[in-house]
């Protein structure tokens, strides 16, 4: 072999010997930043997934909205923003009635209205977070409310005032805590649950409702003159002394001032 031809073969080599350095070292960069990409990858996964599990326990998102009026405890008349007005009724709890068109004045359902109407007056902002398919059968909006911070649901339990009820999925964010609100009035017995076999799984003994109300007269004086009844149709009337009907009127519940039977969900006889 002569000297030309050696050192040909010799750069055939060495140019072949670099090539495959150069490439290989091209291949562990990329599988490098591969790795990293991966790695990466995988960080901002956690990160995603403690960002959603946090939010499954905060307060979703609300809108700030005007009382038009308090219906009863667990029924309110909004104005939205845009103007619209809104009948809402209160997630996952049921207070006594006041105003049921076929239904008696239930005991502690007057307490329950005054509480709400106290809490939320007319005029007044309420913070509203809505539930998941967010009306009921008869279109009204399903939501939490929000006073001051404080979630009127959980306060008219805490006060004996409501029952944990018409619990359905998916709407059950905070069933567990408004439970234990529940249970803590029980064993106080407070309010609703001071009247034994009143509150049921289904609702209130409406056999309770006479009972309670010709005990506790709602009101503060101890000798109530206003009597309210309910007639055939299903209307809410109150007489006072002066009327044409009162001494022939059986109440079923007696107040103390007219504003207490309005309150109450009661209007004044025309005679």
């Amino acid at each position: 072999m002569n000297g030309n031809s050696f050192l040909h073969s010799y750069l055939n080599v060495f140019l072949l010997t670099a090539l495959c350095l150069i490439t290989l070292s091209g291949c562990q960069a990329a599988s490098d930043n591969l790795i990293n990409q991966s790695e990466q990858g995988d960080s901002l996964s956690n990160e995603d997934r403690s960002s959603a599990d946090s939010s499954n326990e905060e307060k979703g998102k609300t809108f700030t909205a005007e009382i038009i009026k308090v219906i009863d405890g667990d029924t309110v008349k909004i104005k939205m923003a845009n103007g619209n007005e809104e009948t809402v009724r209160l997630l996952l709890i049921d207070t006594p009635e006041t105003v049921h068109p076929s239904k008696p004045v239930q005991p502690f359902g007057p307490e329950a209205s005054k509480f709400a109407k106290e809490l939320m007056p007319a005029g007044s902002e309420v913070e509203v977070e809505t539930g998941i398919g967010e009306r009921d059968k008869y279109g009204r909006l399903l939501a939490y409310f929000y006073v001051d911070g404080k979630m009127v649901n959980k306060l008219l339990l805490e006060k004996g005032l409501a029952r944990v009820a018409y619990v359905y999925a998916p709407n059950t964010k905070y069933l567990d805590e408004l439970e234990n609100i529940q249970k803590q009035a029980q064993q106080d017995e407070i309010g609703i649950w001071s009247i034994e076999n009143y509150t049921t799984s289904k609702g209130f003994d409406d056999s309770k409702s006479k009972e309670a109300s010709v005990e506790k007269p709602t009101g503060s004086c101890s000798n109530p003159q206003i009597k309210g009844n309910i007639n055939s149709k299903g209307n809410k009337i109150y007489h006072i002394p002066t009327g044409q009907y009162y001494e022939i009127t059986k109440p079923e519940e007696m107040f103390c001032t007219e504003k207490d039977a309005q309150d109450a969900g009661f209007r004044k006889s025309q005679s």
